[in-house]
Formats: C-alpha cells, sequence, structure tokens
C-alpha cells in the first residue's frame, strides 16, 4: 500500500502537498470571464431552435400524457411524432450547412426510434394483459381527470368496486394454478416482473387521481372514500403477490436479477438509431477480441510484477493495495488531480479552469452500492467504500473492490477528462443536442481516454497497468453478457460466474453489476457502448490526429463542442461529410470486421 495513504498526515503536510505536488482548482490569476465577442460570433445549427422546440414540446406532452402502457397516450404521442416527420419532409435540407444537416438526420432518427419506441410498448402491454387486464380501467379515470371532465361520484364507486372484485378473482386464479402446480398457466418472471413495475405505476396513478377529488367533493368522497380504501388495499396486496409468487421477490429482499431482453428485432432497431452500422453477434466478437487482449496484457502485468503467468494471482494482490476506511476521500481528490496535471502538461486538451473548480465529491449509500458497488461520475463524483454498518464481507469486498490501483483507472472516467468536463462542456456548446445523447458518445468518450491515456504511459507501474487492465477487461465483458443476454444467449446467473471467474469481479460486485446492467435501469446497449463507442472514437483519432489532419487538442475539443450524438454523427462533423436526407450508417469502424 502507498505510505503517504496509510495513516493520517499532520496538517501541515497536507497544505504542504497541495500547494507543492498537486494543481489548484483555480487561481487568482486564472481567467474565468468568457470572451464574449467569440461568442456572439460564433455560428451554430440552422436547426437548433428546430429541436430546442422539439425537446420543450416533447417533454411538457410527456407530463401530461403520464399514464405509462394507456392506449390514448400512445395513439397521442404517435399523432405527435407523426406531425414532426412531415415537418421535417417540409424543410429545405439542400439549403442547410454541416451542423443544420447533422442535426436534421439526428432528429429524423429520433422520430423513427420514438415511433418503434410506441410498437414495442404497445407488444409489451399485450403480454401485461393476463396479469394487468385492468390497466385501461385505470388509465381512463387518471385520463378522464387530465381532460378535466366532471366526476360522476356513483360512477367512480362502481367502478372501484368493479376494480377490487376482478383483481381479487384475478389473483384467486393465479394461486389455483400455483397450487395446481400448472406451469404452463404461469407467465414468465419477465413478464411479471414488468406487470409488478406497472402495477405499482398504477397503483400511483389510482391514488393520485383519487386525491385530487377527496375532501374538495363532498359528495364524491362520501361515495368514493370506502370503494377506493378497498381498491387500494386489493391493488397493494395484488402487486405484493405478483412481486413475491410469480417473480420471486422475498417481502424486504433484494429484487432478483430477472431482466427484460428485447431479443434480435428489438437489438437491430437500437443499433440502427445508435447509427452502429454492425450487427450484434459482430460486436460480440469484438468484445471477445478485446477480451483476449486485455488478458494477455494481465500475463504481462503479472509477469512485471513476479507472479509469472498467473494474472490471478496478480490482480489478488493489487485488491489487498486499498486505503484505510476513512481515507478513500483524499485518494480520490488526489488521483484526480494527477490526471488533470497529466493531461494539461500534454495539451492534450482545453480543461476550463471553472471546470477545474466545481466538482464535488460524496460518499455513496451502502443501499445505492448494492446497485452501484465502484464509482459514479460527473459534476459530483460518488465514491463507494465501505460504512460501519456493512456486514464484515461486505466492507471487505468493498475495500478491495476500491483498491488505489481500480480507482487510479476509473477517476477520471468520472471527473476529467470523463464525464464531468463532458457534462461541463455540453452545456457551453451545441447544448440543444441534449436530445441525441448516447451512451455511445457520453461513456464511449470516458472510456477512450482509459485507452488513450494507455497508450500515452499513464499507468507506469505493473500495479497500475493491472488496475487500467481490469476495467478494459470489464468493459468487454460487458459487450459479450449484455449482448448474449438481449439474444437469449446468456442467463444472468451465468453473467455473474463470467464476470468473477474472467474479469476477477468479487462476487457482490459481479452480482450488483449485472443486476444494474439488466434490470431496466440502462437501456439494452448501454453496456456495450463503452468499449464500442471507445474503439469508434480511437479509430477517428487513427484517421484525423495520427495523420495529421487534426491536432491532438483541437481533435478533443472538437468532440465535446460539438455535443452529445452518435459517433457517426461526430465523424462527419469532424470530416466535413455532404450528408444525405435519408442517410443511414455504413461506417465500418473496426478494421477486422
Amino acid at each position: 500500500m502507498r505510505p503517504d495513504y496509510c495513516r493520517q498526515a499532520p496538517i501541515f503536510l497536507l497544505l504542504a502537498t497541495a500547494l507543492i505536488g498537486m494543481p489548484s482548482p483555480v487561481t487568482a490569476q486564472e481567467e474565468v470571464t468568457p470572451d464574449l465577442e467569440a461568442l456572439v460570433q460564433a455560428e451554430g445549427s440552422q436547426l437548433a431552435a428546430v429541436v430546442s422546440r422539439y425537446s420543450a414540446d416533447r417533454d411538457v406532452l410527456l407530463r401530461r400524457w403520464d399514464v405509462a402502457y394507456s392506449p390514448a397516450r400512445r395513439q397521442r404521442l404517435e399523432a405527435f411524432y407523426d406531425g414532426w416527420m412531415e415537418g421535417l419532409d417540409a424543410v429545405d435540407f439542400e439549403a442547410l450547412g454541416l451542423e443544420g444537416r447533422i442535426d436534421y438526420v439526428l432528429l429524423r432518427s429520433t422520430l423513427r426510434y420514438e415511433l418503434e419506441l410506441l410498437r414495442r410498448e404497445e407488444r409489451l402491454a399485450a403480454e401485461l394483459t393476463t396479469l394487468a387486464p385492468f390497466i385501461a380501467d385505470i388509465s381512463v379515470l387518471q385520463e378522464t381527470r387530465r381532460d378535466l371532465e366532471p366526476v360522476d361520484p356513483v360512477a367512480a364507486a362502481m367502478a372501484l368496486r368493479d376494480l377490487s372484485g376482478a383483481i381479487a378473482a384475478l389473483r384467486a386464479d393465479f394461486e389455483t394454478s400455483l397450487d395446481s402446480k400448472a406451469p404452463e398457466k404461469e407467465p414468465s418472471r419477465i413478464v411479471a416482473l414488468r406487470a409488478s413495475r406497472a402495477l405499482e405505476a398504477l397503483r400511483h396513478d389510482l391514488g393520485d387521481w383519487y386525491e385530487h377529488y377527496a375532501g374538495y367533493d363532498p359528495l364524491f368522497t362520501w361515495w368514493a372514500a370506502a370503494p377506493y380504501a378497498a381498491a387500494d388495499s386489493t391493488l397493494g396486496d395484488y402487486v405484493e403477490f405478483v412481486r413475491e409468487s410469480l417473480v420471486g421477490i422475498e417481502s424486504g429482499g433484494d429484487e432478483p436479477i430477472v431482466g427484460d431482453p428485447i431479443g434480435a428485432d428489438g437489438m437491430r432497431a437500437d443499433l440502427a438509431h445508435e447509427m452502429i452500422a454492425y450487427t450484434p453477434e459482430q460486436l460480440i466478437a469484438i468484445g471477445e477480441r478485446e477480451f483476449a487482449w486485455c488478458e494477455a496484457e494481465m500475463v504481462r502485468a503479472a509477469q512485471d510484477m513476479g507472479l509469472g503467468d498467473d494474472w490471478q494471482a496478480a490482480l489478488e494482490h493489487v485488491k489487498t493495495l486499498h486505503v484505510e476506511p476513512g481515507e478513500q476521500p483524499d485518494l480520490v481528490r488526489d488521483l484526480a488531480w494527477e490526471a488533470v496535471e497529466f493531461l494539461e502538461e500534454r495539451d492534450l486538451l482545453t480543461i476550463p479552469p471553472l471546470a477545474r473548480e466545481v466538482w464535488r465529491l460524496e460518499m455513496m449509500s451502502p443501499k445505492m452500492q448494492k446497485i452501484a458497488p465502484f464509482f459514479l461520475g460527473g459534476e459530483v463524483i460518488q465514491v463507494s467504500f465501505p460504512t460501519d454498518d456493512m456486514t464484515h464481507a461486505d466492507k471487505l469486498m468493498s475495500m478491495r473492490a476500491n483498491n488505489v490501483h481500480f480507482s487510479r483507472a476509473t477517476v477520471h472516467h468520472e471527473l476529467i477528462p470523463g464525464h464531468h468536463l463532458q457534462g461541463f462542456m455540453t452545456r457551453r456548446y451545441n447544448s440543444h443536442r441534449r436530445e441525441f445523447s448516447t451512451p455511445f458518445w457520453g461513456e464511449g468518450w470516458a472510456l477512450y481516454w482509459e485507452m488513450r491515456l494507455w497508450d500515452l504511459g499513464f499507468p507506469a507501474a505493473a500495479e497500475d497497468r493491472m488496475g487500467m487492465l481490469f476495467w478494459r477487461k470489464h468493459r468487454a465483458a460487458r459487450i459479450i453478457f449484455s449482448l448474449k443476454f438481449h439474444l437469449g444467449e446468456m442467463t444472468p446467473d451465468e453473467a455473474i460466474d463470467f464476470l468473477v471467474d474472467g474479469v476477477g469481479h468479487e462476487r457482490a460486485s459481479a452480482t450488483a453489476e449485472v443486476r444494474r446492467s439488466l434490470n431496466g435501469s440502462y437501456s439494452p446497449l448501454y453496456q456495450a457502448a463503452y468499449m464500442i463507442g471507445g474503439l469508434q472514437i480511437m479509430a477517428l483519432h487513427a484517421a484525423l490526429v495520427e495523420t495529421g489532419e487534426m491536432a491532438e487538442r483541437e481533435f478533443h475539443d472538437a468532440i465535446l463542442q460539438g455535443g452529445r450524438m452518435p459517433i457517426e454523427m461526430v465523424r462527419a462533423r469532424l470530416t466535413g461529410e455532404r450528408l444525405a436526407r435519408d442517410f443511414t450508417a455504413s461506417w465500418a469502424f473496426d478494421a477486422s470486421n
């Protein structure tokens, strides 16, 4: 373990270290006022206002039509997207400059994908009818209120009474089928998990509808209070029944890792939206190639550590090199400034003084660490490390999973040049393109820097190389297990074993990782996007920087200032490609495919 992190240093030594060995967040001499003349003269996209209007209108529409799985909601949104598509068709595409064409192509792609998601939702809603045939009955109550139509107290009471009876009868049927052990009559765990979430949302909608009238309309309250209490209780009990008996969630326990695979057709639609001209199988092959490269480099690092070819033993040694309880914030601070200093010494990209000044650090709760056992980042870096109320085993695993060398490989991913700098710059430049945000740009940029810093010799010591390789191999594994899961080729339990045996995760960390990846918190392609997006940016670097067409700093600044978008559009922007109205992704960024 590094001695400067092993014990509390005297305050004067800490101050001396800060003044001598580390960059200050901001000094009095640094200029933080923007060049206003440059901002006035900056040319932007001709469609920036169009995209902003679309975002504003779509967001307010979603707030109005807020009942999930509602047929009326789908119908209204479909009309909205179709209308915008017609409006885009009327735009004089040939009169647009490069930035305008990029926004046109991106908005058109977004509209097509939103319509596809509505069709996907309709198919999912049809699957829920077995477990929740009363979705439309609850939806219409809330939507009638949204339409500001008067409520009929007697009819409302009767509807609530009928709802209670329908739920009770449905539950009795399922209990009978469970008692008779007739599995063919039971829905799959995936459908049951989706239904349990939909039912929880419906219960909230029902309560919101009732509270709107209760007390304000005396006649409504007189008629509906008792039927509502019965309906709410029956629905709540039914949700618990579905969770416990059909999904397998123990009362008060962690949600099992079930996942919700979208299948081959869903994958094709999502890849088209992300402008990835590869099949899932081709991306898995890329992940397997990168996985093998990482393992070979791990062997080399193990050899340099004097452990022969045993990369597992080398990884186990690195996991023991963690700081003491309470010292992780100091480590994260020092690692953040180390990365900034490395970048600025080599003039790799622009780091505005305010970006260095404003980032903050928060410790993650034990509950959150069950889902995110490592760091989460952005303007606030959230740090995982043991708390006093964890079990002894969980404390040890948390320290091992967030050791010095693993942390050194991830702090810059979360802060600078990674997610914090991304967020800072995209608020300044082309902020309207947040509408086109994609993990291939967001996570790909941060992962690209792990690769670029590796090439620049940032991990000099074998232990630091092992720390970076662990994460790089982890990202390759994410491509493999997440895509195979959505294709129906790997189960969550198999994914956990893969991360433990193939990557070297602690089992608790692997379980949290798979739960986070598959239980609906992230889009289906999110986990694959880290390395695939990083490889896309590496391919652009090879084509533009290594050939001398762009300087390193110019290249990196241009990506951040262009805003969030699929990497193929980044390529079009940097190369000045003349886009067509009906643009289709075709870039073969990986030379081996």
